[in-house]
């Protein structure tokens, strides 16, 4: 299974719709919302992670940019 953020991005237009339905009301709007309240809790932690991702990404880049050379210690 491949899932994108594209598709994640799918995903949450598809629940704020749902959560637009006017026909939906009481105990059916009370499920969505808590559904909806899932979906972004998991939808946020994906996000974070690919944050992190991006940001491990960022650094190892600047790594392999970066003058390896360092100077040698002085004695004392």
């Amino acid at each position: 299974m491949q899932n994108t953020l594209g598709d994640l991005n799918n995903h949450l237009f598809a629940q704020l719709e749902r959560l637009g339905d006017e026909e939906l009301k009481g105990e059916a709007l009370q499920e969505e919302m808590n559904r909806a309240k899932s979906i972004t809790s998991i939808a946020s932690q994906i996000i974070s992670n690919g944050s992190l991702v991006l940001e491990s990404k960022k650094f190892m880049d600047r790594r392999e940019d970066a003058d390896t050379i360092t100077p040698k210690m002085l004695e004392g």
